[in-house]
């Protein structure tokens, strides 16, 4: 009776040693693939070839702007009717290129501004490393650019999705006149988190973008649009960034709005409009 104790004792021990031994390489596995395969989760970028024609409905040129001898930032400014009142640095989301976010650039040249839209390293034309340092690097030769034309008082910095995190560095960096952020997160490592809750992302992760961080050291006026329906940057995500706006800035919230379908919301537009006249 006592072996047969014994016996069963044993194979539970086992048995429970084989669970945890599954489970631990299922871990190891997924963290692994989430720590190497960041970057594709998180840019989905569509390139394209150096000699390709733009084709928009609305004025616009093309610009390159070489950075190192070796890369390029590939760059469309599209245009006002009229002479410009100043100039909105647009940050594009993470999916695409340039050519997928072409058609918001009528909210603000219908306004008066010209609309620089860059595109980020490894997306469309735009070449060279696809580091978050990079990506600061370009947007601030972008910045350095439309300050030669503009003055500070005369550009806005606008960022979507993936691209407030490059917006909210510029505007702490450099003189603006407003930042605008839509569908914004409180930082990468923090995203991915409500994502992987059982893993440290805040060491994993390559990319930080902390929004939350840069927005405490931005002086110019804040505004934020984010929906309370957003299933991609999770709405309880970005509404964290209140702790590190001023009194005076913004955080307005699209009721119902989701992450890519803010531009149908009448708020959204009276909103916008309010702050660029």
């Amino acid at each position: 009776m006592k072996q047969q104790r014994e016996k069963i004792a044993v194979t539970k021990k086992r048995k429970w040693m084989r669970a945890i031994t599954i489970i631990a390489f299922f871990y190891g596995s997924i963290g692994i693939a989430l720590f190497y395969l960041q970057q594709k989760i998180l840019f989905h970028p569509d390139q394209l070839s150096s000699d390709f024609q733009f084709h928009f409905d609305k004025p616009f040129k093309e610009v390159n702007i070489p950075m190192n001898g070796r890369d390029t930032i590939n760059m469309v400014q599209f245009l006002p009717t009229g002479p410009p009142k100043g100039v909105v640095l647009y940050f594009h989301g993470n999916k695409g290129n340039i050519i997928r976010f072409a058609k918001y650039a009528d909210n603000f040249t219908k306004n008066g501004y010209e609309v620089w839209m860059p595109d980020y390293p490894g997306y469309g034309k735009t070449t060279g490393p696809m580091t978050e340092a990079n990506f600061y690097a370009q947007a601030t030769q972008v910045y350095k650019l439309a300050h030669s034309q503009f003055g500070a008082d005369s550009i806005v910095v606008y960022g979507k999705s993936l691209g407030t995190g490059v917006a909210a560095y510029l505007a702490c960096k450099q003189k603006i006149s407003r930042l605008i952020l839509e569908t914004p997160y409180y930082s990468i490592p923090s995203l991915f988190s409500l994502y992987a809750p059982i893993y440290p992302t805040q060491r994993m992760s390559q990319f930080k973008f902390p929004v939350g961080e840069y927005l405490n050291d931005v002086s110019a006026p804040v505004t934020i649009f984010h929906g309370n329906k957003d299933r991609v940057v999770f709405y309880r995500n970005s509404i964290r960034l209140k702790l590190s706006l001023k009194p005076s800035d913004e955080f307005i919230t699209i009721d119902g709005g989701g992450h890519n379908n803010l531009n149908d919301y009448k708020l959204f537009h009276e909103k916008l409009d309010s702050l660029l006249r």
